[in-house]
C-alpha cells in the first residue's frame, strides 16, 4: 500500500476538520514505497477502512464538545456540530474515490502528481496556482472603503479589503459568510454574496450640515474636536495622559454571560487608585434577566441601552420608531432593573449602524449624553472621542453616520482592532475578528499588540467591545484573562466606563493627579439600584412576535411583579395595552 498517499489523506482529514481554513499543504512528486496495485476497487475499500480509524480521535473531540452544548442546552449549535461532522466524514470518502476513479492517482505510478494540494483531498479542485491566480483577480471594490467582502467563488471565504489590498480569510469549519452582517454564521442563516448594494436615492443637497472643526470656538467641557480627531484632550502629551481602557458588552444579560462577566471584575484586579475594574452593558431586551442587570448597576458598573427588539434595518426608520426602541428600552430597564433614568445616560445602535440624523434627534430630544455606535475603520493612530458640534473628523463606515450638528453629544467610536500583520483582519467587536484557532498566548500576544498601538501613541482611549461569542471559546476567555492580568500592572491603565472617561475628557488631568481625581473615585453614588433579590421573580410570559401568527412563551427575572405581558415595543411595563407615550425633555 502507498504509505505516502495514505499520510497525506489522513492527515488531509486531521486538516480539513480542525483546521478548515488557512492551510494549502502542498505535496509535490513525492516517492511512494511498497508495491503498486491495479485494483482502484480494493484500494478504495482500504482507505474507507483508514478513514474511519482516523475519524476515531476526531469522533471523541465531538463528542466531547456535543457533551458540553447538551449541558447548556445549545441544540442549534448541537444539531450543526453532528451535521458537520458527518458531512466531513461523506466529503472526505468520496472525494478519495474520485481521486483515483478520475485519474488524479495512478496505482502504477510510484509518485504523487504534481500539483496535489490538500484542498483537492478535501473535494476542493482548486490547485495553488489556480487558488493563487483567484486571490489576485479579486480587486476591492472601489468607494466603498475598508471592509469585508464576499469571494465570488465560496461562501466559505470572504476578503478583508483594507487600503484597497484585498487579504483571505476563510470562515470556521461549519460556518459561511453572510454577505449583509458581514461575518461568518450557519449555512441556513447566511446570504452568499456578493449580494449588489442599492444605491442611494438622489436627493437635493442639505443646506444644514455640519462644518469643520473650528478649533477657536470648540472648548473642552461642552465641545472637542480637532482636524484629524487625534489630538489629546488638554493638550497634554502622551506620557501625561492615562490609559483608559473602557469594556463594553452588547446584548442581553442571561445566564450564558453572567459568571463570565463577574469574573472579568474580579476583586484581585484592580486600578493605580486602588478602585475596582468597572464596565459598561449595553442592553437588549429579549432573554435579558433583569435581575442580573440589577446586580451589575448595584455593583457600579454602567448600563447603557441598545433597543429592544435589534430589529434589522432600524438605521432607515423614522423618529417614532427610534423612540420606541431606545426610550422603550430605556423604561423596561428603570421598571424592571430599578435603575434610575439620570443613570441611564449611553446607547449603541444595533449593528453599528446608526440612525442618521434621526437617532441623534432622539439622543438629543431625551437626554442622552453619548452614543458609541460609529465604527472606525483601520487607522494607524486611533480616534478620540469627540462631540458632534462639528462633522466627524474620519470616514464612515457605516454610511448612516449624522451629518448634521447636535451640540454637546458625544460620540465614542468603535477604533478598528488589528495587529500590523492582519492575522485575524480587522474588527469592530473583538468576538468579529478570527482568532478562534489562537492559543490562550496567542489572544493574549494579539491584544497586547493591538493596545500598543493606543499605549505607545496618543493614549485614546482603548475600547475593548465584546460580544456572548467571546466567552463561549475557553482559549479566548483565557487568552482576554491574561491580558487583564497584565494590563493592571501598569501604573498609568485605567479601566472606566464610557461615563467615566468622559468626566475625564471633559476635565483632563495629568497622571500624577489621578489619585484624588474624585471622577474616578471609589466611592459609591448615591442613587445606585439596591442588591438584587435573592428569591427574585421568573415570570413565564405570553409574547407573540412582531408579524408572528403564533404566540410562544418568554421568561423575565426581576424584583419586580410579574407583569401581565412579555413587555415590547409600545408596553415597556407589560401591562398588555400598548400605549406607551414618550414626551422629549424640557430644555
Amino acid at each position: 500500500m502507498p504509505r505516502i498517499l495514505i499520510y497525506v489523506v489522513v492527515v488531509s482529514v486531521f486538516t480539513c476538520i480542525a483546521h478548515a481554513q488557512n492551510i494549502s499543504l502542498r505535496v509535490e512528486n513525492e516517492q511512494i514505497s511498497g508495491e503498486p496495485q491495479n485494483n482502484s476497487s480494493s484500494q478504495i475499500k482500504v482507505y474507507e477502512e483508514l478513514f474511519k480509524k482516523s475519524f476515531e480521535h476526531q469522533r471523541k473531540e465531538h463528542i466531547a464538545v456535543i457533551k458540553r452544548l447538551q449541558k447548556i442546552d445549545d441544540y442549534e449549535r448541537l444539531y450543526k456540530m453532528i451535521t458537520v461532522f458527518g458531512e466531513k466524514m461523506i466529503d472526505v470518502i468520496e472525494a478519495s474515490k474520485a481521486l483515483i476513479e478520475n485519474g488524479d492517482f495512478n496505482p502504477n505510478n510510484r509518485s504523487l502528481p504534481r500539483n496535489v494540494t490538500i484542498q483537492n483531498v478535501c473535494g476542493q479542485k482548486n490547485t495553488k496556482k489556480e487558488e493563487e491566480r483567484k486571490d489576485e483577480e479579486f480587486k476591492c471594490p472601489e468607494g466603498q472603503g475598508n471592509g469585508n467582502f464576499a469571494d465570488p467563488a465560496t461562501c466559505r471565504r470572504f476578503y478583508q479589503c483594507v487600503d484597497g489590498y484585498p487579504y483571505l480569510n476563510r470562515c470556521p469549519s461549519g460556518l459561511h459568510f453572510d454577505d449583509i452582517s458581514k461575518f461568518c454564521t450557519f449555512k441556513n442563516e447566511a446570504r452568499c454574496g456578493p449580494i449588489a448594494t442599492t444605491p442611494p436615492p438622489i436627493t437635493e443637497p442639505p443646506t444644514d450640515l455640519a462644518e469643520k472643526c473650528d478649533l477657536a470656538n470648540c472648548q473642552l467641557p461642552y465641545c472637542f474636536c480637532s482636524r484629524d480627531g487625534t489630538i489629546i484632550p488638554g493638550g497634554l502629551h502622551p506620557e501625561d495622559t492615562p490609559q483608559m481602557i473602557m469594556m463594553t458588552f452588547d446584548g442581553a444579560i442571561n445566564h450564558n454571560n453572567f459568571d463570565h462577566y463577574q469574573k472579568i471584575f474580579a476583586t484581585d484586579r484592580l486600578n493605580p487608585n486602588n478602585c475596582p475594574l468597572k464596565g459598561t452593558f449595553f442592553i437588549s431586551h429579549e432573554y435579558c434577566n433583569y435581575n442580573m442587570v440589577q446586580s451589575l448597576a448595584h455593583d457600579g458598573h454602567e448600563i447603557a441601552t441598545e433597543t429592544i427588539s435589534l430589529q434589522k434595518g432600524l438605521e432607515d426608520k423614522g423618529y417614532e420608531e427610534w423612540v420606541g426602541e431606545m426610550i422603550g428600552m430605556r423604561e423596561i430597564l428603570k421598571h424592571f432593573s430599578n435603575i434610575s433614568i439620570s443613570e441611564i445616560v449611553g446607547m449603541r445602535a444595533p449593528y453599528l449602524k446608526p440612525g442618521r440624523n434621526t437617532q441623534y434627534k432622539v439622543l438629543e430630544d431625551f437626554g442622552y449624553i453619548y452614543d458609541s455606535s460609529i465604527g472606525i475603520s483601520p487607522l494607524k493612530v486611533p480616534i478620540w472621542p469627540y462631540t458632534l458640534d462639528y462633522k466627524i473628523p474620519h470616514e464612515c463606515k457605516a454610511g448612516t453616520c449624522p451629518t448634521k450638528s447636535f451640540p454637546g453629544v458625544w460620540e465614542l467610536p468603535l477604533n478598528a482592532h488589528y495587529v500590523e500583520s492582519y492575522e485575524g483582519g480587522h474588527c469592530p467587536y473583538l468576538d468579529q475578528c478570527v482568532l478562534h484557532n489562537h492559543d490562550p498566548e496567542e489572544v493574549f500576544e494579539w491584544l497586547q499588540e493591538d493596545f500598543n498601538r493606543y499605549y505607545e501613541q496618543n493614549r485614546a482611549p482603548y475600547m475593548m467591545p465584546f460580544h456572548t461569542n467571546w466567552f463561549q471559546i475557553k482559549e479566548l476567555e483565557r487568552g482576554l484573562s491574561k491580558f487583564l492580568n497584565w494590563a493592571v500592572t501598569l501604573p498609568d491603565v485605567y479601566f472606566v466606563t464610557a461615563t467615566q472617561a468622559l468626566t475625564w475628557i471633559t476635565d483632563p488631568k495629568p497622571i500624577k493627579s489621578l489619585h484624588n481625581f474624585e471622577g474616578w473615585s471609589c466611592k459609591r453614588k448615591e442613587n445606585l439600584p439596591g442588591p438584587p433579590c435573592n428569591n427574585a421573580n421568573k415570570c413565564a410570559l405570553d409574547f407573540k412576535p412582531t408579524e408572528s401568527n403564533f404566540t410562544t412563551t418568554r421568561y423575565l427575572e426581576t424584583c419586580r411583579e410579574c407583569p401581565n405581558k412579555y413587555p415590547w415595543l409600545g408596553d415597556s411595563k407589560g401591562t398588555g395595552l400598548y400605549n406607551d407615550n414618550y414626551n422629549p425633555e424640557k430644555k
